[in-house]
């Protein structure tokens, strides 16, 4: 039976807005992009993060820049349980929350998407393309992945394509189960139907 993945992405609803987590002093990581880019980090000790704007308070949101995933303990217990070899799950002070909050970095970036059978894949053009994100595809509508290749992951990005924080069912439905979430699941798996986002979604 197939495996089906699915795209996490920011959900159309009232949420607050956290800005990417910072050293505890208040200073930009060096890579502040990093919790997004599928690798294994040293774990930073002592980081907080802002709210920049309020709002509703969810369980599972990005930031509002670098796109990190920032969780609450429920939905970091999910990732813990169900996916240890895929993802690290670090501590992060939110401003003004007394609970405890988390970052969920996927350490892979795995090679699996299925170029003919997304809708379309934008390129780079060479010119405008910035160094770190060199060779990166810039935006897939439609996308789609082969489960065949994701290397028996529950939780990763993709290669030439960071910004798909990807996840398994399995992953996606104990998600569900803890609810309140700012996040949407689109599937990335199995024929297209009607369910890719069309130019105007986006």
């Amino acid at each position: 039976m197939e495996r089906h993945f699915y795209w996490v992405r920011r959900a159309d609803v009232p949420q607050w807005l956290i800005e990417t987590p910072t050293r505890e002093s208040g200073e930009a990581f060096d890579e502040p992009w990093m919790f997004a880019d599928g690798r294994h980090l040293e774990n930073p000790e002592g980081m907080m993060a802002r709210i920049s704007t309020p709002g509703d308070k969810l369980a599972f949101v990005f930031s509002v820049i670098e796109k990190a995933p920032l969780v609450s303990g429920a939905v970091a217990s999910v990732f813990r349980d169900l996916a240890p070899d895929d993802v690290q799950v670090m501590p992060v002070s939110v401003e003004g929350e007394p609970e405890p909050f988390f970052v969920v970095n996927a350490t892979k970036a795995v090679d699996c998407i299925d170029e003919a059978q997304c809708l379309e894949i934008q390129h780079d053009d060479e010119d405008d393309s910035i160094p770190e994100f060199e060779g990166q595809y810039r935006w897939i509508y439609g996308l789609r992945i082969d489960p065949s290749k994701t290397e028996g992951a529950h939780v990763f990005r993709l290669k030439k394509f960071l910004v798909a924080l990807i996840v398994s069912e399995e992953i996606k439905d104990a998600l569900e189960q803890v609810g309140n979430l700012g996040v949407s699941f689109e599937r990335v798996t199995g024929p297209s139907g009607g369910n890719c986002p069309t130019r105007d979604a986006e």
